[in-house]
């Protein structure tokens, strides 16, 4: 048996996804950007599904601009965003993704802004008191906070920080790609600057995402060469990946009530059945269910001697998890996000999470593999 719980890494594509894609891929093979019968027809095609994906969103598609994926669409409105803008402070979270967090580095690295990352507490939330105070004093800010951790999958309040940015005239970024497809997203009533997202967070193809631009905001491109995306991102189209992007968000929006009863259900079994079996393992993250993220659980298990092997073991044992530990003092190796947290580095922690195609006989069977990794190891 094999059991994959490391869904928040990526999905497996659904069966309709690929179905439509496929037929993009056989029949519909010309350039969009030419302009024959065989281009404008796959442009239709583009257009169609940026159309989709705006309609789900409430936005207009003039604001939707496709990407190679979350990272792309990150450090798109990240690096044009400040620079075009003429910022030179910026707001963020030692918890961010890299994605964010690197590129915000650099930048600082470089001289191009002063970066305050906001304290965070051990839930994982970040401190808006301290990020009121900064704005006050820092007018025309960036911030870039995230929806929901990717580690530990703690939400945070993006409506009230949007707020927060709109009474001190702030850009503000949000990184959705955990969120995306399990949360309704509806952007007539959150005002941010940008959003970015990737389909293969929510049983898209890998290799494909896309950035919401606010029509009040300006930047220039982040890749340059030709005219694609309305001047905004030079390169041919990844069609079929755009095509399966807006069939897998149009998925998750039909079927969003009865996934998340039925992923939380598992998790709170997992959770459960954890307590009850393996002593001495703790939670990381925020775990009230109105503010966590449904589809990710962060374990923390007693120190043995075979730690640094649980990842492994598990993988030897038919699973598929993913996770770490905190980093060590004067070590880089481990995550930043445990660390930021205060989680102990002898901990070996781990992060299952689950979509709509695992079962509670998986969960049963993950249960039976720690134990014998984790109880007779001891």
């Amino acid at each position: 048996m094999r059991v994959y719980f490391d869904n928040a890494a990526t999905t497996a594509i659904d069966d309709d996804v690929l179905q439509e894609m496929l037929v993009v891929m056989r029949e519909n093979y010309g350039n969009p950007s030419s302009i024959h019968a065989d281009g404008r027809k796959v442009r239709t095609i583009i257009e169609t599904a940026r159309k989709k994906v705006a309609s789900l969103l409430k936005v207009s598609p003039a604001e939707i601009f496709f990407t190679s994926g979350g990272t792309e669409a990150d450090n798109t409105a990240i690096t044009r965003g400040i620079k075009d803008n003429g910022i030179t402070h910026v707001i963020s979270s030692p918890l961010e993704h890299h994605a964010v967090l690197h590129t915000l580095e650099e930048l600082a690295k470089e001289g191009s802004i002063k970066l305050d990352l906001l304290n965070v507490d051990t839930l994982g939330h970040v401190d808006l008191l301290q990020l009121e105070e900064l704005l006050k004093k820092n007018p025309r800010t960036f911030v870039s906070l995230m929806h929901a951790n990717n580690e530990i999958g703690t939400l945070a309040d993006i409506e009230k920080i949007s707020n927060l940015c709109i009474s001190y005239d702030a850009l503000f970024h949000t990184d959705t790609v955990q969120t995306m497809g399990h949360f309704v997203h509806d952007l007539s009533n959150l005002n941010v600057s940008f959003l970015a997202g990737a389909a293969h967070k929510f049983h898209g193809p890998k290799g494909v995402g896309f950035l919401y631009v606010n029509h009040r905001v300006k930047i220039k491109p982040f890749i340059h060469g030709g005219a694609q995306e309305r001047n905004m991102r030079g390169g041919t189209e990844n069609v079929y990946g755009i095509v399966g992007l807006a069939k897998a968000l149009e998925i998750a929006y039909e079927h969003m009530d009865e996934h998340r009863t039925y992923i939380q259900g598992l998790k709170d079994y997992m959770r459960e059945q954890l307590i009850q079996q393996i002593p001495g393992i703790s939670f990381n993250g925020e775990q009230d269910l109105e503010k966590s993220l449904y589809t990710v659980l962060n374990v923390s298990f007693p120190p043995t001697d075979m730690a640094d092997m649980l990842l492994f073991n598990l993988d030897i044992a038919g699973i598929s998890a993913s996770g770490g530990s905190a980093c060590s003092s004067g070590s880089n190796i481990g995550s930043h996000v445990l660390t930021a947290i205060g989680v102990k580095p002898e901990n070996p922690s781990v992060r299952f999470s689950f979509s709509k195609y695992n079962t509670k006989k998986e969960v049963d069977f993950v249960i039976s593999k720690l134990k014998e990794v984790c109880l007779e190891k001891v």
